[in-house]
């Protein structure tokens, strides 16, 4: 079972569908019980940086998703759940954030039109199981403002190019980020998430 948490910052119902139609089961769920007994965890999230992580602090979860990711339990962050996967964000401030992953969040480069919104091409860096029978141009769909800066390069699996070079999907170990929303990335999006379902044992 995949416990996808509810912490008021994601469009979950889509994302629970996309699950159930690749035959995963799932629960939507803030309880830290249900989440320990998981056998695998996303976070979703949309909106604010800070925001995100005062109301994970608010429902007492920050310790057991550092917790459970410490234990090597598959762990997908998606879209702003990606970014808060980092050390820090420089978004309306300086916040820090879980610290699962090292880097930086900045605002996209002005060159460009912001928020970056709509389709765009992945680019992968190095072959890994996540993205099993993804090609190099497929397309996925993308909503943000920021995106993650200043990442160890042997975590960056694929990358788009918005305003320069933007993470699309990092992993180191148990950790997976996914800065679009593969539950609207269609058939690629699907693919994406049946791979880290078998990163469950």
């Amino acid at each position: 079972m995949i416990a996808i948490i509810d912490y008021g910052a994601g469009n979950i119902k889509s994302l629970q569908f996309a699950f159930d139609k690749i035959g995963l089961e799932t629960c939507v769920t803030s309880d830290k019980k249900t989440i320990e007994a998981s056998d695998a965890i996303v976070l979703p999230g949309v909106g604010a940086f800070n925001d995100a992580m005062r109301a994970l602090e608010s429902h007492d979860l920050l310790s057991v998703l550092k917790q459970e990711a410490s234990s090597g339990k598959p762990l997908l962050g998606i879209c702003l759940g990606m970014q808060l996967l980092y050390d820090q964000s420089f978004e309306d401030g300086e916040w820090n954030g879980l610290g699962l992953l090292q880097g930086k969040v900045q605002r996209i480069s002005s060159s460009v039109k912001v928020p970056h919104m709509g389709w765009n091409t992945l680019t992968n860096h190095q072959e890994t199981p996540i993205i099993n029978q993804i090609e190099n141009d497929s397309y996925v769909y993308f909503v943000h403002s920021y995106y993650v800066a200043e990442l160890g390069t042997s975590t960056l699996v694929s990358s788009c190019n918005y305003g320069g070079q933007v993470p699309a999907i990092v992993q180191q170990d148990n950790v997976v980020g996914m800065q679009f929303h593969p539950e609207k990335s269609g058939q690629a999006g699907i693919q994406l998430l049946k791979n880290f379902g078998e990163m469950i044992t």
